[in-house]
């Protein structure tokens, strides 16, 4: 019965009817208003020869005899038009003569059924085309204040995050694949906040991408598959919280090897918690996807139906039920999906869209666009560090069982506005449309619970990171955004195959690179190696 209501509650919801409830009252005082006008025109300009009081009776009877029907002809055409699930084109930046065409057509329709009916509602003519410019104008007017009420007073600076949990941040974390493109940008903030960080990471991308921090004192790094339990039991020892931050992730890359995927991702998941919450680890902090959405039309939150389509997506979806079903006193799961990301950090990828087409513009002289109707919700990788560090921060009560989308309103946008937007950086790059692809994904997210709860708020916004990847390759930091490092899917398939084959056997990994480590082919410091050869070995 719950999961039947759950589609309902998304088209139904309490800020939507909110909404309605505002135009229906902004249409009947453009109507009203329009009367009350030609009643003033009448009486005090031109004269009716008449009685006053009986020209007021007729306007008051005209007003209550229509107002009823042009409030559900409108709030009929407002919502097929998208104006409660924030259509595709609602969101356009044509929004203002979009708004205006929808009033026009209500209108229309009104003023066609006030025709038929003549004899039985006398409306007068004249007061048509100034209730209709009232209501554009005030339809209008409340979503422009609606949108600097939001960039202004929901910017963040007003919000009290909560209270740190761990105080003076002293606590020991685990961070699961802190190597990689979230975590190299993750561990320099939790280490300048005075967190002791244990990394566990296969370092499949080398050590480069957290290469200048590896000297710091608080840092530990441990060489181990996140898959082999008794590596995970020596690792989770005296830990205060997890961020598990591992997996295999994007969608080309999980469809290489089904199984490998749900075994990585989904039961290796689900063990990394069971062996958590046995070690007395409290705080178990995952790294979901917004892509469990799948397709829609409406504005999605957290409440919201899911419809993952593709294998990555479905993995994450079954990895956030596993952990939910674990929440208890003792055991506080907290799952932030995070929107597409972008930017750069340590381990930089060229393998997502804004980076890709913004590497495509400087280096090829063109942005080639698949799919450009589609929405996706973008974030930068530094803001995705900044959200997994305030619901680490955040009162364990607060966040127990509770899932946070992480990203902004403002940066939900199309394909196509992404390379729109990159043209304007890079103005010698020519735009091509190229279609749609077999990529189905269109979902546009709500990102209300993170602000409110957590006070949340972005720093970077896709233009300062359309600009921050240009000055990278530009400057020469990346020569080559080709290079199978900066893609999952080139590195596990064909890229680096002995890489994909270390993978594919279990405990390989480790044992591989232990040998190396034996044999002097890998020059590391301060480096632990867990094995089922040797328990822990230190190289210099």
């Amino acid at each position: 019965m719950q999961s039947s209501l759950r589609p309902l509650r998304t088209y139904v919801r309490l800020d939507a009817l909110v909404r309605m409830a505002a135009d229906a009252v902004m249409v009947n005082a453009a109507l009203f208003l329009s009367l009350i006008g030609r009643y003033v025109w009448l009486v005090g300009v031109v004269g009716t020869g008449g009685s006053t009081r009986e020209v007021l009776r007729q306007h008051i009877v005209a007003y209550v005899k229509t107002f009823w029907f042009l409030t559900i002809v409108s709030l009929v055409v407002f919502n097929l038009n998208g104006f409660y699930s924030y259509g595709r084109f609602y969101q356009h930046r044509f929004k203002a003569l979009f708004i205006a065409q929808a009033v026009s057509l209500s209108y229309l329709i009104f003023a066609f059924s006030v025709f038929l009916s003549w004899q039985l509602v006398s409306l007068p003519r004249s007061t048509l085309i100034p209730a209709w410019f009232m209501t554009v104008v005030f339809l209008l007017a409340s979503r422009a204040l609606l949108e600097v009420w939001r960039r202004v007073v929901w910017s963040g600076e007003r919000i009290q995050p909560p209270k740190p949990d761990l105080r003076a941040n002293t606590g020991t974390l685990l961070v699961v694949g802190g190597a990689g493109y979230i975590g190299s940008a993750l561990l320099p903030r939790l280490l300048e906040r005075g967190y002791h960080v244990r990394v566990v990471d296969l370092l499949l991308y080398g050590i480069e991408p957290i290469r200048h921090v590896l000297s710091h004192p608080n840092l530990e790094l441990v060489r181990a598959d996140f898959r082999q339990v008794d590596a995970m039991v020596k690792a989770m020892h005296g830990v205060d919280a997890v961020i598990h931050l591992g997996g295999i992730v994007g969608d080309p890359a999980c469809e290489l090897d089904q199984e490998l995927t749900i075994e990585v991702n989904l039961v290796a998941t689900r063990m990394l918690a069971e062996v958590a919450r046995g070690s007395g680890v409290r705080r178990f902090l995952f790294a979901s996807s917004c892509s469990v959405y799948g397709s829609g039309e409406e504005m999605l939150d957290e409440y919201s139906s899911l419809g993952p389509l593709s294998l990555y997506a479905k993995s994450k979806l079954a990895s956030e039920r596993a952990l939910r079903v674990m929440v208890g006193d003792d055991f506080a799961p907290v799952i932030l999906r995070f929107g597409t990301v972008y930017g750069l950090s340590g381990r930089t990828r060229f393998d997502l869209v804004v980076n890709l087409l913004t590497a495509k513009a400087v280096t090829d002289g063109e942005i080639i666009v698949l799919n450009g109707d589609q929405w996706r919700p973008f974030v930068h990788v530094d803001d995705t560090a900044h959200a997994v560090s305030l619901a680490l921060e955040a009162p364990v009560s607060l966040v127990r069982g509770q899932i946070f989308n992480v990203g902004s309103r403002q940066q939900n946008q199309t394909i196509r506005a992404v390379g729109t937007l990159i043209q304007s950086k890079v103005p010698t790059a020519k735009l091509i449309e190229a279609g749609d692809d077999s990529d189905q994904r269109n979902y546009r997210v709500k990102f209300d619970k993170i602000r409110r709860m957590l006070g949340f708020a972005p720093r970077w916004t896709l233009e300062d990171g359309i600009q921050q990847v240009i000055n990278a390759l530009r400057s020469g930091r990346i020569l080559d955004y080709r290079d199978p490092e900066y893609s999952n899917v080139r590195l596990l398939d064909g890229g680096s195959r002995d890489v994909a084959e270390a993978l594919r056997s279990e405990g390989g990994w480790a044992r591989r690179l232990l040998t190396e480590t034996r044999t002097g082919s890998t020059s590391l410091e301060r480096v632990t190696v867990f094995s089922d050869e040797q328990e822990s070995s230190r190289v210099a």
